[in-house]
């Protein structure tokens, strides 16, 4: 099972957090809230922190920009994955994945499964890679964000924590790239 390895040092990441609401502020989005004092808990940076309405063009703007920023190692969005007309986080952001992570959604669905029973269908959480960043979509309420965070998240982005987690392989995310570099091929983007 999961352990901690104290003999490494904590390691923090650069986090960007996007809330997709069309009515929402920072005063009152309490999931972006609520994710912004756990990442700061945890020891990571918030790099960005923003709002945008439910609107495909717009979120994949922002998302978009985080992504080619040297300085941002992870956007995690809150809002607009269940099946309302406005609810177009996913068809925002998935084009922009390189790869896909199909066992966040997995085991987000298992641990929300425990608290909210067959409701968790209702929820379209998908996580995926672009580049080096590491993206992950998760519902609006608040509730879903604190499981995504403590049942997930804050684990993975623990350098200490075993086996395995996201940030030891953080150096390694664009060997594809840098490969074709190497061998004299123009890679694309």
């Amino acid at each position: 099972m999961s352990r901690l390895d104290e003999t490494k040092p904590f390691i923090p990441v650069r986090i960007a957090l996007l809330t997709v609401s069309d009515s929402r502020t920072l005063a009152d989005d309490r999931s972006g809230n609520l994710l912004a004092e756990r990442i700061a808990a945890a020891g990571h940076e918030l790099a960005e922190r923003a709002i945008v309405p439910d609107d495909v063009d717009e979120i994949r703007m922002i998302v978009g920009t985080w992504i080619a920023e040297e300085r941002i190692d992870v956007v995690i969005t809150t809002g607009g994955t269940g099946f309302t007309g406005r609810d177009v986080t996913p068809e925002a952001v998935e084009p922009l994945f390189d790869k896909r992570m199909d066992g966040f959604s997995i085991v987000f669905h298992r641990l929300s499964y425990d608290k909210i029973g067959t409701s968790t269908i209702q929820s379209r959480a998908t996580a995926g890679l672009a580049g080096r960043t590491f993206i992950f979509c998760l519902p609006g309420s608040p509730g879903a964000c604190r499981d995504a965070w403590d049942g997930i998240l804050a684990a993975q982005f623990d350098y200490r924590h075993q086996p395995c987690n996201f940030v030891e392989i953080m150096p390694r995310l664009d060997e594809h790239l840098k490969r074709g570099k190497l061998r004299g091929q123009s890679v694309p983007g």
